[in-house]
């Protein structure tokens, strides 16, 4: 099992500091997610349905219908490399480390790539897996330049898959309406944008036939009643979701300047994260966590990700850790 953000009770339980007094900005979750109202109890009592809207629902959001719901789009990049024989995947690093273990563990061969070697190893790869917005580094990739490399993968029958479990806050750079193309293969999640990581919804859009084989392998009622009823309703929800945009810009450009007004350098960003290359990550996680905050860190190369605070309280105490670390009043490990 590889480590993700989160893990409070184990955090908890190391620094001895209680579960609820915890300042969580491990995940690039965002911490005000789509207000979930009381789930019908009817839908805690039958099986999930096909027919309950949630096609549509997410058809009109992504724009595209050619989708298959699954549970969260980490089911979806597990089963993946169980639908091509062992060929050679490129993987972007550093990036969401779950990609390349899921094709690593079914014996494909994992070419570790950057964003600036991807053009010149692409003529080797028979699969491009990479993330759009980067996860953690926050890289943007052109939808020109996605296509241009699919294109050429699909002439031999290559795949391009894109995670864009980072880009709802920005959807016009977004894939999804490509996802006919053969070979294309798109993952989305509620997970971040909408603030559903426990429910566990998330999409994959791609070409009918390889829809059709995930759906097989997958099996029947992979996303819960209760998850399906949630995702629904939030992605009817274009209000919240207008709001939220702007919302999010606002928060993730007031981060920005509260590292770098603590001398932190901010190397890379979405609208849920900012990312620090800095040689110190490992002391300035630790002095965070002696104080009850969590951040994500990344061991290669040593850099944090800062997710959002979600209150004016949360935001204060940030400030004043980030305040105590400047000015070198917290122990150096």
């Amino acid at each position: 099992m590889l480590n993700h953000g989160g893990a409070i009770r184990a955090a908890a339980g190391r620094y001895g500091i209680a579960h609820e007094q915890w300042l969580d900005l491990s995940t690039g979750i965002n911490p005000n997610g789509w207000p979930v109202s009381d789930v019908p109890a009817a839908v805690w009592q039958r099986l999930p349905e096909d027919n309950d809207e949630l096609e549509r629902a997410a058809a009109t959001y992504y724009g595209s219908a050619q989708l298959l719901p699954v549970a969260g789009s980490q089911a979806a990049l597990q089963a993946l490399p169980q639908l091509r024989k062992p060929c050679q995947v490129g993987v972007l690093t550093p990036s969401y480390a779950e990609h390349a273990h899921a094709w690593n563990r079914h014996g494909h061969s994992i070419v570790p790539i950057t964003a600036e070697t991807i053009e010149a190893c692409l003529a080797s790869l028979d699969v491009l897996v990479l993330s759009n917005p980067n996860n953690p580094t926050g890289v943007w990739f052109s939808r020109e330049v996605l296509l241009e490399w699919w294109s050429r993968l699909a002439k031999r029958d290559g795949w391009l898959v894109v995670d864009e479990a980072f880009i709802d806050a920005t959807p016009e750079r977004s894939l999804a309406p490509h996802s006919g193309l053969p070979g294309l293969v798109i993952l989305r999640s509620l997970g971040k944008f909408f603030g559903l990581a426990g429910a566990r919804v998330g999409f994959v859009l791609g070409p009918d036939a390889l829809l059709q084989r995930l759906r097989e392998l997958l099996g029947p009622w992979t996303v819960s009643g209760p998850g399906r009823w949630v995702a629904i309703q939030a992605l009817n929800d274009r209000c919240w979701q207008r709001e939220t945009r702007r919302s999010l810009s606002y928060a993730s450009a007031r981060l920005a300047e509260l590292l770098s007004w603590q001398g932190l350098p901010v190397t890379g960003s979405t609208s849920l994260f900012q990312w620090l290359l800095y040689d110190e990550a490992a002391a300035l996680k630790e002095n965070l966590a002696r104080q009850g905050i969590w951040v994500r860190y990344f061991d290669a190369p040593p850099s944090l990700r800062f997710g959002l605070p979600g209150s004016e309280a949360a935001w204060r105490r940030l400030t004043a850790a980030l305040q105590k670390n400047s000015a070198g009043c917290l122990t150096r490990t």
